[in-house]
């Protein structure tokens, strides 16, 4: 299944279960000065779950453009080590504005993975908060998990915040064992951090709205926020072990090396993301800088330049591609 597929039935499942498609907002926040960027699908929806924005729809479907490469949610020196990590990604997301809870995104979801995409349910693992205990008898009592797949975890995995403050909640993750043949362990394991276990969909139970002191207020009405990120997704759709082995990066990879000498996958996976990211981000009103959103994208820019120095990269296009300013 190509990734625009993928996109394509995900919004319309959404569709068919009552909820509103909304597109992508921009990678700046129009809403949060307490962003660099938006970093989630959650973000356009901040004041929603706040209450001080009404919708004429109480659920909401989208595909959003992310940034993760500064603030409290920062993969930029992630990316190129590991095969799962981006600065730039889409992710899928669906949201209930007290609507629906815990019961109803966990069936949603679980249903989605299970009878649209026909995940083998044995390859799925789960995590919840660690005394969420409700959350925990959805999943063995209704959904039938098994108990040795589903695992408790705390705060620093699975209570969800955008940022520092705003709306947050404990969650709920589901994982994809890509197999034996690939290093690392189980959610919770030593070896969680290797690329066999993959988290591919994050479900937040919205409840609180933290404020600067630390205080958790509850939101007035308990909500939904959904994240699955699409370039992982699509990698468990196309049997790649690897987001940079799908149909998305191909030509991009291609095209990059097809102008340099050979080297570690790593540096093709850096310049590939950062490629992305730059563009989406001048594409939406960033350029580079000595501050705020314009440094970012400096340090994106020269990480990308600095390994296309260890693949001894010298070609014009390639520098004017990566450095256009």
């Amino acid at each position: 299944m190509k990734t625009n597929e993928i996109r394509e039935l995900f919004i319309r499942y959404f569709e068919d279960n009552g909820h509103q498609a909304v597109e992508s907002s921009p990678l700046v926040p129009g809403n949060d000065p307490t962003l660099l960027f938006t970093n989630a699908g959650m973000v356009q929806f901040k004041d929603v779950f706040l209450g001080n924005d009404d919708r004429a729809y109480s659920r909401a479907v989208s595909s959003q453009r992310c940034l993760r490469a500064g603030g409290k949610h920062n993969d930029l020196e992630n990316v190129g080590y590991t095969t799962r990590h981006h600065t730039f990604f889409e992710m899928l997301g669906n949201f209930s504005f007290g609507d629906y809870f815990k019961e109803e995104a966990i069936h949603l979801a679980w249903n989605f993975i299970t009878e649209e995409l026909k995940l083998d349910k044995d390859r799925l693992w789960v995590t919840i908060f660690e005394d969420d205990d409700e959350a925990a008898s959805i999943w063995l009592d209704q959904i039938g998990i098994q108990s040795d797949r589903l695992v408790r975890m705390g705060k620093e995995s699975n209570f969800w915040s955008m940022g520092d403050t705003g709306p947050c909640g404990p969650c709920s993750e589901i994982f994809y064992d890509h197999g034996s043949d690939i290093h690392g362990g189980p959610p919770g394991s030593k070896d969680e951090d290797g690329d066999r276990f993959v988290e591919i969909w994050n479900l937040v139970f919205m409840q609180f709205d933290r404020q600067d002191d630390g205080t958790m207020n509850p939101l007035p009405k308990p909500s939904v926020d959904t994240g699955m990120g699409l370039e992982r997704i699509a990698a468990v759709m196309q049997n790649v072990h690897s987001n940079y082995d799908i149909d998305l990066f191909q030509n991009l990879l291609s095209a990059i090396k097809n102008i340099s000498n050979q080297g570690d996958d790593s540096h093709y996976r850096v310049i590939a993301d950062h490629i992305r990211s730059t563009a989406f981000l001048i594409a939406d009103g960033v350029t580079p800088g000595n501050e705020g959103r314009g440094y970012v994208l400096r340090r994106i820019i020269r990480r990308a330049l600095r390994h296309g120095y260890e693949l001894e990269i010298q070609t014009p296009f390639f520098f004017s591609l990566i450095f256009p300013f």
